[in-house]
C-alpha cells in the first residue's frame, strides 16, 4: 500500500515592470525648454538601499532551488515560480541516539535491496500536502494556524509500523514508519489545518492519510524493489530491536510550518 508524500521549493515577488522614461507619444505639450516642469518629469527618485538589500536577499535565498544537482536528483512536485513559496505544515520528531542506530540498521539492509537510498537527515509527520503560497499570503496563513491551533494538548503516539511509499507523481520512493496509535489525534489536527488551507483556496490534505516518519527515500519508483521480502525483513528489525517500543512511542510537542526559508512553530499545551 501507498501514500504520497511531498517536496520543497521556495520562490519570490514579481518583478517590476520597465522603466517609464520615454513611452509617451507625440499628442502631449511640450513643456518650456528648461521650465521646472520639464525637469521634474525627467527627474528620477533613488529606490533606497534598504529596499533594494530585501529584493536581493530573497534572490539570494531562493537562487539555488533550480539547481537539481544540489538535490540529489529530486523533481520539483511544481514549477518554480517568481512570488510562489511551497509551505508545508508538520510536525518534527526529537531524535534521539537510538533511534538513529535503529535507522542505521534499517536503511543498511534496505540498501541491499536499492543501493541508491539516502537516510532523511531531519524527520517528522505531515499535517498538510507542500501547497503554494504566495509571498504576501504568509504572514496571515501563519496567523490563522497560529489561532486553530492555539487550543491543542501534547500527546503520543506510536509510529512501529514499516511501510513503502511514493510520492504523486512517483518520482521518489519512501520507507517509513508508519502511525499505529494516535491516529485521532493527528486527525484532529489536519482537520483545523484543512480549515486554514480552505481560507486560502488551496489544497487540503489526503482522504485517508497513513502517518508516518519517512526514513530513507531514492529517486524513481522503486517499490516493488523495496515492499514484500524486504519489507518483512525491515518489520523484523524494527520488532527486534531492544528500546524500539521506547523510541517509537513519540510524544509531539509542537506543530510547525515551512514557507519557503521560514520557519514558524506553534507550541501544543
Amino acid at each position: 500500500m501507498r501514500a504520497a508524500l511531498v517536496g520543497y521549493s521556495s520562490s519570490e515577488e514579481e518583478e517590476e515592470e520597465e522603466e517609464e522614461g520615454g513611452r509617451k507619444g507625440g499628442g502631449d505639450r511640450a513643456s518650456p525648454r528648461g521650465s521646472p516642469r520639464a525637469s521634474t518629469a525627467r527627474a528620477r527618485l533613488p529606490v533606497p538601499e534598504c529596499v533594494l538589500a530585501m529584493f536581493r536577499e530573497q534572490e539570494e535565498e531562493e537562487r539555488g532551488a533550480e539547481d537539481r544537482a544540489k538535490h540529489g536528483g529530486r523533481v520539483r512536485c511544481f514549477p518554480h515560480e517568481r512570488g510562489n513559496w511551497a509551505t508545508h505544515v508538520y510536525m518534527p520528531y526529537k531524535v534521539q541516539e537510538e533511534f538513529l542506530e535503529l535507522l542505521d540498521l534499517l536503511v543498511s539492509h534496505a540498501r541491499t535491496y536499492v543501493s541508491s537510498l539516502t537516510a532523511m537527515e531531519e524527520f517528522h509527520i505531515s499535517l498538510s500536502q507542500s501547497v503554494v503560497l504566495r509571498y504576501h499570503w504568509i504572514n496571515p496563513f501563519v496567523q490563522s494556524l497560529k489561532e486553530r491551533l492555539a487550543s491543542y494538548d501534547r500527546f503520543f503516539c506510536v509510529a512501529n509500523q514499516m511501510k513503502v511509499y511514493t510520492n504523486q507523481n512517483k518520482t521518489r520512493t519512501f520507507i517509513g514508519l508508519e502511525v499505529s496509535a494516535g491516529h485521532f489525534q493527528l486527525l484532529e489536527l489536519v482537520s483545523e489545518v484543512d480549515k486554514v488551507m480552505e481560507e486560502f483556496d488551496l489544497p487540503t490534505f489526503y482522504k485517508d492519510p497513513s502517518f508516518h516518519i519517512s526514513l530513507a527515500w531514492c529517486v524513481g519508483d522503486l517499490t516493488g524493489s523495496l515492499e514484500g521480502q524486504c519489507l518483512q525483513e525491515l518489520q523484523d528489525i524494527v520488532d527486534r530491536f531492544e528500546d524500539s517500543a521506547l523510541i517509537l512511542r513519540v510524544q509531539w510537542e509542537q506543530i510547525r510550518c515551512k514557507s519557503g526559508n521560514k520557519f514558524f512553530s506553534f507550541p501544543l499545551r
